[in-house]
């Protein structure tokens, strides 16, 4: 297993320093929030790769549908070369009309957005190629025009992509097909429910049903689960591995040590190199 940290909030100069301490006391990845309005999540991955060498950088989450695949592309890209390929892609849905997400823009409900979130999915891997390409989707189009000016941004040093992580719904065949095809599970527990039941929280039970069907669900396509990843999220003290190890046990590949409580700098600071200096809850073998 493999142990992230979530920075839940800071600027730029505040990823550089938590990443490089992060990488110093053993974890593996560090992510930061990405906003609709706000500190840009891939200026503040760019420092943190400036400062590392070794931990992986990726959002914890970019909401896929309300941003451009073209600018995602690039970002990703950029980042992705500055790291020396250590970029991963965490996606999501992006959270349902609740006011302070939707300031500037009505939210187009749950169907349009998983629609876009598709053909987003789908232009990435023609973005991250740096070649011209024909695409013709409901919602996104692009014309193939052979001497591009200016020219697309570098490929990502990962190939053939940069690795995508996705949100699925257990269990939602849809949504967790979407998750199935890409390079790893973020788990959302939303059963179906009759009039009067409470959903309940995910368990380790739930994530190694949904992980025999991602499995079956690969194997049609001819994917095995090689490199393939099942990410929770969670939240520690240190060593504790008590918490860790079910989930573990259970077929989860990434531990992300995340922590919500608080969105003031100097509490989410105070807290973070607390944290990091403490090391991931590593479940021994």
């Amino acid at each position: 297993m493999r142990y992230g940290f979530v920075m839940a909030y800071g600027d730029a100069r505040a990823a550089a320093e938590l990443a490089a301490l992060a990488e110093e006391h053993g974890w593996d990845g560090f992510f930061v929030w990405e906003s609709i309005w706000g500190i840009d999540a891939w200026a503040m991955l760019a420092a943190a790769a400036m400062t590392t060498e070794r931990i992986r950088l990726g959002t914890m989450l970019t909401p896929l549908p309300r941003r451009k695949p073209w600018d995602v592309a690039g970002q990703t890209s950029t980042v992705d070369n500055l790291s020396n390929g250590r970029v991963n892609l965490v996606v999501g849905l992006g959270v349902t009309g609740e006011d302070r997400f939707w300031l500037f823009e009505d939210d187009p409900g749950r169907k349009v957005r998983a629609e876009l979130m598709d053909e987003s999915l789908e232009m990435l891997q023609h973005l991250w190629r740096d070649q011209p390409f024909e695409y013709a989707g409901k919602h996104y189009r692009s014309r193939k025009i052979p001497d591009l000016m200016p020219p697309a941004p570098p490929p990502p040093v990962q190939q053939p992509r940069i690795p995508t992580w996705v949100v699925g719904a257990w269990p939602r065949p849809k949504s967790m097909r979407r998750a199935a095809l890409q390079d790893g599970w973020l788990p959302n527990y939303a059963p179906v429910l009759q009039p009067g039941e409470t959903p309940g929280e995910l368990t380790p039970e739930h994530l190694t049903e949904a992980i025999t069907w991602i499995r079956e669900e690969r194997a049609t396509h001819g994917l095995t689960m090689d490199d393939y990843d099942i990410v929770v999220e969670g939240t520690t003290k240190p060593d504790d591995a008590d918490t860790v190890r079910p989930w573990s046990e259970a077929g989860a590949t990434w531990w992300i040590e995340a922590d919500w409580s608080s969105m003031d700098p100097t509490e989410v600071r105070a807290a973070a190199e607390s944290r990091l200096k403490a090391g991931p809850p590593r479940v021994s073998r």
